[in-house]
């Protein structure tokens, strides 16, 4: 028995090792996860110089308040007992409650964690929502874990931070590679824990169980009413305009439904394919059609080629999305994926880049996109749709009392446009490039926060 166990592990993990090797290949221009700390706290330090911040101040924003690392032991299906490494972090909550995203990555670590928590402060400030920057990982890969282990591990990441978490004091929300179900699981431990019925103990839950209407697509209603209102300030309508996007996650199909249904064009995207292990542009002059293109996707929601190519889309390499002779750019996909390698083939007709991930451009493209004139949409601010409507389901939650889709989408689009209007007036007023003006409000209204309370 002993030995079936072993080998059972070592088949486990070898398949881990290959979505591992895979995903990485996917992301031969990002830096190592753990670098990802070092780059917000960099970012931080920029801000800090123009703001002017003492020293006290930078001591206390650039580091979390707390932070928690814990070890998960999950009993396999197999029999065995494996430990999953778990995170986390409270960057800091001057502004209300921690609220975060429950990441599941097998490169997540305790210093990718701290980045995102860091992130999350400036992400909920510069919305102006009362909510301060938390984040949270469990380094492993579910698509090789049964749902018997993937609920193991949310009932024990919860189980260990218990009185740490809750609606006053850090609200969890699903992330990467997390999802509603495991939203349920960790909202039933904790509230058998806590011997509660407490509605909005956790964001993003399902529907009939304090879940908000809209949830899922809300990054990409936040992201498409950003360009919408961006290509309108450099004086385009949106019904003569066109876009590429990189990705076919919900954010990217969101926002492509959104683009086209308001008389705008999407003329290509990008994805990754699972059997050539790498990326290709899909492009459709006449436009995406996102309906089609799901009825010819994988399990894992990529698109096969193949059949999209029987559709009428022409497939070019995967960098092509960027080349596009459109308007507006949409990375939705990953991290750095405007790079100093590509950041040169960006067509001279582009307008506007929006970033709907993360760090989707490095610091170096960053500086050329800046230097070429195009409107920046950073991730900050391009991102926040989605922690928005996690604010309001807290609300909604709290209240017993749930809205309909169009008041939760009307005020999603209230609350972004008077971030975006804020953060663009900033940046006109002081000639700023607009992340610089998104990371001074964000920045700035938390440093004021922690002066206010008296702890500088």
């Amino acid at each position: 028995m002993e030995k079936q166990v072993t080998e059972a592990n070592a088949v486990q993990m070898a398949a881990e090792t290959t979505v591992r090797d895979a995903v990485r290949k996917d992301f031969a221009h990002v830096p190592m996860i753990g670098d990802a700390y070092k780059e917000a706290q960099k970012l931080f330090d920029k801000t800090a110089d123009q703001l002017r911040l003492d020293s006290a101040t930078r001591e206390l924003l650039r580091k979390p308040q707390r932070e928690y690392s814990l070890t998960i032991p999950v009993r396999m299906d197999d029999g065995s007992v494996r430990i999953f490494n778990g995170y986390r972090v409270q960057h800091n909550d001057a502004l209300g409650p921690s609220k975060g995203g429950i990441h599941f990555h097998p490169d997540q670590s305790l210093d990718s964690t701290r980045a995102s928590a860091m992130w999350m402060s400036w992400k909920c400030a510069v919305v102006g929502i009362p909510m301060g920057g938390g984040e949270g990982s469990i380094a492993c890969d579910t698509y090789v874990l049964s749902p018997q282990e993937q609920e193991q591990l949310c009932r024990g990441w919860v189980r260990q931070l218990a009185r740490g978490v809750g609606p006053i004091r850090d609200l969890p929300v699903p992330a990467e590679n997390s999802n509603e179900q495991h939203i349920i699981w960790m909202l039933d431990e904790l509230e058998t824990i806590s011997n509660v019925r407490y509605p909005g103990l956790i964001s993003g839950s399902t529907i009939g169980l304090s879940g908000s209407l809209s949830v899922e697509e809300a990054t990409g209603y936040g992201l498409f009413f950003m360009v919408r209102d961006a290509l309108l300030q450099m004086g385009k309508d949106l019904r003569s305009s066109s876009a590429s996007v990189q990705g076919f996650n919900e954010v990217a199909q969101t926002v492509i439904r959104l683009f086209s249904h308001n008389g705008g064009t999407v003329k290509s995207l990008s994805f990754w394919d699972e059997d050539d292990q790498m990326n290709y542009t899909l492009r459709n002059e006449d436009g995406i059609d996102v309906n089609a293109l799901q009825q010819v996707t994988t399990r894992k929601g990529t698109i096969h080629k193949e059949r999209a190519a029987r559709l009428g889309y022409q497939i070019l390499p995967g960098d092509a999305w960027l080349e596009q002779d459109v308007d507006a750019l949409i990375p939705c996909a990953r991290p750095n994926a405007i790079h100093a390698d590509n950041v040169a083939k960006i067509s001279n007709q582009v307008k506007v880049i929006a970033e709907g991930y993360r760090a989707a451009t490095t610091a170096k493209a960053d500086e050329e996109i800046h230097a070429r004139g195009i409107f920046m949409i950073p991730d900050l601010l391009a991102h926040a749709g989605g922690v928005v409507c996690s604010y309001f389901e807290e609300i909604q939650s709290s209240q017993n009392h749930f809205w309909t889709t169009q008041e939760v989408v009307e005020k999603i689009e209230d609350r972004m446009k008077q971030a975006f209007k804020n953060v663009y007036l900033l940046a006109r007023e002081k000639n700023l490039y607009m992340r610089d003006a998104a990371y001074r409000i964000a920045v700035n209204r938390v440093a004021l926060a922690c002066r206010k309370r008296g702890w500088l």
